[in-house]
């Protein structure tokens, strides 16, 4: 039989702890989400119970979940953006929910797909699947927020760890615009800038073309004797003081510069307007493919944010992917960290609902058991024997009979 030492377990279960306190994120599990309103993000299930196939889809938050539908057979959907729990509304012919009674028939700005059902991708097949026998990774797309196996999605995922987001074919047919930015971002790490970076590490190049008589002019300003240039007496009417931002001003005037990024991600021309990043893109040649794309980490920063830019996203209602809080990771990190902070011992929590003679009668049983336990185990290991399931099963048996005893030989007095 495998063998699985105590570290072991209380290692795994913490692991468990942890991905579910990420998936749940900020969600409360007591009180019904419907009075936030449409949630940014929140956990959320389907009840197959409730709302079968053929019926219309639902979903509903993690309190409801609980309280609501603990005995029924519920799909477990992640997490969806901007939802407003169903629970207890018109889709649900036969039930009330216990939480909050009162709400409107319909949220009219919920969005469902198949997951609703209990079916993903474009095979339309539940997860797990009895009937698939390839082992394949799931994985979400951030536009739509369906879930696909890797093998449908047109191209190959990168290795685990390698991209931070997934935009499914079908996304990326509708929000074209993507392939203007996915032949400089998806599927390439974008170093994170810093206050070190030098020009060369950002990419960017400085092309200045210079006439023979501006090298002369260089040289006579870089020289001991300094003439009066045009634009230095024109800078002394107008009282400009002599700084060195007034030299590079005075500088740029003189010579034509062009800055271009290698990355070609931005481009700065002597036009006063402001520059859409996503036309300078559109201008030079890429290529459109029917596959999903993969993002690094800070690709959303990239995305222009220019009037025009903005529209469009509205538009095709993907104004999310300007926000960088909206992504998945962001939610459970925000869960992971507030759940750590709020963490508090169960059995101090229990101690303090307790009157004093409750709290002591408690802490006697908790040493009890720890010291009988502990003197069972020694045995084993002095012995060097392994713990199999029938010895814990056995002594709990035998600490449950001599705890019974000893409560049957106690005789309480009133005076």
């Amino acid at each position: 039989e495998p063998v699985v030492s105590l570290a072991e377990v209380l290692a795994e279960n913490e692991e468990l702890e942890k991905e579910a306190r990420a998936v749940l994120g900020g969600s409360d599990h007591e009180r019904c989400s419907y009075s936030q309103g449409a949630v940014k993000r929140q956990a959320l299930y389907a009840c197959s119970t409730c709302t079968p196939p053929g019926a219309e889809p639902a979903g509903i938050c993690l309190a409801c979940s609980y309280e609501c539908h603990g005995t029924h057979r519920l799909f477990e959907l992640y997490t969806k953006r901007n939802f407003r729990c169903d629970c207890g509304n018109s889709k649900f012919k036969n039930l009330q929910c216990k939480l909050l009674p009162e709400k409107s028939k319909v949220n009219s700005g919920n969005k469902y797909n198949d997951n609703f059902y209990g079916l993903y991708c474009t095979c339309k097949r539940p997860y797990p699947d009895p009937e698939d026998e390839i082992p394949d990774e799931m994985i979400q797309c951030i536009v739509c927020e369906d879930w696909f196996h890797g093998r449908h999605l047109g191209a190959v995922p990168p290795e685990s760890g390698d991209f931070h987001e997934m935009v499914c074919q079908a996304c990326m047919k509708r929000c074209h615009f993507l392939w203007a930015y996915a032949s400089q971002l998806a599927g390439k790490e974008i170093p994170p800038l810093t206050k070190t970076n030098s020009l060369e590490d950002e990419g960017i190049v400085l092309k200045v073309e210079e006439s023979e008589e501006q090298k002369k002019e260089i040289k006579k300003e870089s020289g001991v004797e300094h003439h009066d240039t045009k634009e230095e007496k024109q800078s002394e009417q107008f009282n400009e003081p002599s700084t060195s931002s007034g030299y590079c001003s005075k500088f740029l005037q003189k010579f034509p510069v062009e800055i271009a990024e290698t990355t070609s991600e931005f481009s700065f021309t002597k036009s006063e307007e402001p520059l859409c990043k996503l036309k300078e893109l559109q201008s030079k040649p890429f290529v459109k493919k029917d596959t999903a794309t993969f993002w690094p980490s800070n690709w959303r920063s990239k995305l222009c944010t220019c009037e025009d830019c903005l529209k469009m996203y509205s538009e095709l209602e993907v104004q999310f992917l300007t926000d960088e809080c909206d992504t998945v990771l962001a939610y459970e990190n925000k869960g992971t960290s507030d759940q750590e902070t709020e963490r508090r011992d169960p059995l101090m929590d229990t101690l303090n609902s307790m009157n004093r003679v409750q709290q002591v009668e408690l802490i006697c049983e908790y040493n009890d058991l720890k010291t009988e336990l502990t003197d069972y185990l020694r045995r084993f290991a002095d012995e060097g024997t392994v713990v199999k399931r029938e010895d814990i099963q056995h002594f709990f048996e035998e600490f449950q009979s001599r705890k019974r005893r000893r409560t049957n030989r106690m005789q309480y007095y009133c005076s």
